[in-house]
This record gives structure tokens, C-alpha cells and sequence, in this order.
């Protein structure tokens, strides 16, 4: 049986909270106990995915709730940790690491038991690596643009056409991804084997939740995001960041 503490930074706290956010993500529950594993996350952000491979890996961990309604992701002792004031960074031990992707590969490599990933030196990893990348450098920052336009353009025309083209771009990446579930028929994004990219890739399919065409309507994404969602590690992330359903 793993544990899982949630607390908030008290360091990082202002009067400036949002009240929308979950009791339970604000208040300090520190029991004491000396975790080797943190993650400092926001609920539903990129932070979701490794929070799924902590669950799915059986970790003891320990998440921290950084309040960025507070800009708590923008303070000196946040910054200390990501010099980009992003959201997620794992600590784990001495060691300190942010980027999403980068957090979920040391975790599958740092826990390959978990068999979160196909061994090394394999035409299969090459796969994993593939569309670890391609999720990272694709998708995700597609359905960024499209959410968070105003992070790249100050007119609000310019955002406009800025989410037009996003829209067009999330839609055709999806295209490419329901084709491969399609080409090999598989449940899982490698085909019959789990793994770290399907954490990943549900994870985006929530963003696209509120598009004019989210990611369950198509053919074979659709019931490839509900077959993750299903599974038990990933119910208890979603649960313990208090997100309301439908979770897709």
C-alpha cells in the first residue's frame, strides 16, 4: 500500500487564493512524514501525468499544491526550483526536475519494474521515445495555444486567429493519433502493452474536453481515452485533484 500526502506550500501562501480551488488543496496537511518524492502540481494541469505514474507505480509521494492564482509559480523560492515558473517539478531525493516529459522518463527508467515503459535498447522504446517526444513538442503545445492564446499574442485579434489555427492544428494531430489505435487495433498507444504515453496522452484528451470537437468524438481516441480513464490509478489522480466530471 503506497501513501500520498497533500499539502499546501505555506511558504508560498498570500491573501490572494482562489476560492474555486478545493479546501483541500489550500490547507496544510503535513502529517510529518519525510517524503523522498514531491510533486508540486496544479490540478489538471500538465502536473496531471506524472501524478498518474506516481499512482499507477504504487510511490510514496507527496503532492504540493502551488497556488498560481497566488503566483505562486512566479516566486523566488518557486523559481529556485524552475527558473520558467512552470508547473510541474518532482524532487526526487536531491535531485530536482521539470518538464512533464522529462519527469515521466526518469520516473519509468528510475522504477522499470513498474512497466511503464519497454525495455531499453528495443524497437518498442524507440516507439515509446517517439511519441513521448511527439505528445511533447506536437499536441501539447497545440492545445496550449488554443487555451491559452494570450501566452503568445497580445492583440486580441491576433488571438483569435491564433486559436483558429490551433483548432485546425489540434484536429489533425488527432487525426494522426486515432489512425495509429486504428493501424494496430491495439488498446494502449504502443499497441497491447500500457505505458507511460497513455497517462500522457489522456491527459491532453481532457483539455480538448470543451473544443468544438474534443477528442472523444473521434473513432478510436474516443474509447482509447475511456479505456485509461478506467483504469484505477488513474481515477485516484483525478480524485485526489478534486476534478469534476465528466473528466473527458
Amino acid at each position: 500500500m503506497h501513501a500520498i500526502n497533500i499539502v499546501a506550500e505555506t511558504g508560498w501562501k498570500s491573501s490572494c487564493v482562489d476560492e474555486t480551488v478545493p479546501a483541500a488543496h489550500r490547507q496544510n496537511r503535513y502529517l510529518g512524514k519525510k517524503y523522498m518524492v514531491r510533486l508540486y502540481y496544479y490540478p489538471s494541469y500538465i502536473s496531471l501525468f506524472p501524478h498518474i505514474l506516481l499512482e499507477e507505480m504504487g510511490l510514496e509521494y507527496e503532492l504540493v499544491f502551488v497556488d498560481r492564482y497566488a503566483n505562486a509559480h512566479k516566486r523566488p523560492e518557486y523559481l529556485e526550483l524552475n527558473p520558467n515558473g512552470l508547473i510541474p517539478v518532482l524532487r526526487d531525493g536531491d535531485l530536482v526536475i521539470y518538464e512533464a516529459a522529462a519527469i515521466s522518463l526518469h520516473l519509468v527508467d528510475r522504477h522499470p519494474s513498474a512497466g511503464l515503459a519497454p525495455p531499453l535498447r528495443t524497437s518498442e522504446r524507440a516507439h515509446f521515445y517517439k511519441w513521448m517526444a511527439w505528445l511533447a513538442t506536437h499536441l501539447h503545445p497545440a492545445l496550449s495555444m488554443y487555451l491559452h492564446p494570450g501566452k503568445w499574442m497580445q492583440e486580441t485579434d491576433d488571438m483569435a486567429v491564433l486559436r483558429r489555427n490551433a483548432e485546425r492544428r489540434v484536429g489533425d494531430l488527432s487525426d494522426i493519433i486515432d489512425a495509429e489505435l486504428a493501424s494496430h487495433q491495439g488498446p494502449w498507444l504502443l499497441g497491447k502493452t500500457y505505458s507511460a504515453l497513455d497517462a500522457y496522452a489522456l491527459t491532453l484528451c481532457r483539455w480538448s474536453r470543451r473544443m468544438p470537437r474534443p477528442a472523444v468524438q473521434w473513432p478510436h481516441l474516443g474509447p482509447y481515452a475511456r479505456r485509461v480513464l478506467e483504469r484505477p490509478a488513474v481515477r485516484r489522480a483525478f480524485q485526489q485533484e478534486y476534478l469534476d466530471e465528466p473528466w473527458i
